[in-house]
């Protein structure tokens, strides 16, 4: 079970099973902004892979939207006051009715269009949310890298025999985004097995391909384009 931190009280609450509405407030087109469709994006996520079912709602404006599709951000769809639990994604300083309140903490710096929405995307994943980050070139050209290297490896480890994911490692994977959405600690789990000398590799290409339904960063792009 998800356990979430409400910011307005500091408490963490545990999202039990049923219908559950993720409201992203957002204004403006900023990456903060689109750091805050982010967090809603993979929270939702995080709900789906235990079982429940997510309405995620948001209304940005148009610019941000387009910034939103070119990062895999779901659309929001339309509410069902009323109906199952609300949990609000806000900004720093933003306000939200009500209810359980997850908060963002700025995105500042130069995210270019030079910089492919999937490395911006893990970079702005890559740090907890409550954190500010700064996308300066160092994060950014890290991101890039990463993101190179993991494809590159997936594609290999695709072409040898599956292998499920060791339970220990499913076990931390889901640990990790259960525990106040602890994205970066997922990360850490996919480096370790990269670099884990005892995980046969069709378990590494069936870890990515798991922890990437939370992530969405596509790591399974490049399978059979290998030369």
């Amino acid at each position: 079970m998800l356990r979430i931190t409400d910011a307005r009280s500091g408490e963490p609450v545990d999202v039990r099973p049923g219908l559950t509405r993720v409201h992203a407030h957002v204004a403006g087109a900023d990456t903060s902004a689109l750091r805050v469709l982010l967090v809603a994006d993979a929270l939702a996520r995080a709900l789906e892979l235990g079982g429940t079912p997510v309405v995620t709602v948001a209304a940005p404006a148009a610019a941000l939207r387009e910034r939103a599709d070119d990062l895999g951000i779901r659309p929001g769809e339309p509410d069902a006051p009323g109906v199952g639990r609300a949990l609000h994604v806000v900004g720093a300083q933003g306000g939200a009715p009500d209810g359980v309140r997850v908060e963002v903490a700025p995105a500042t710096g130069p995210a270019g269009t030079s910089t492919p929405p999937s490395a911006l995307r893990l970079a702005l994943l890559a740090t907890p949310r409550g954190l500010p980050v700064d996308l300066d070139t160092g994060t950014l050209s890290d991101a890039r890298d990463t993101l190179v290297r993991w494809r590159m490896a997936v594609a290999s480890w695709a072409t040898r025999p599956s292998r499920p994911i060791p339970e220990q490692v499913r076990r931390d994977l889901r640990a990790a985004w259960e525990d106040d959405l602890d994205v970066p600690a997922v990360l850490e789990v996919l480096r370790r097995v990269e670099g884990a000398d005892d995980v046969p590799d069709g378990a590494r290409f069936e870890t990515f391909a798991h922890a990437d339904r939370l992530l969405g960063l596509d790591l399974t792009r490049d399978i059979g384009a290998r030369p």
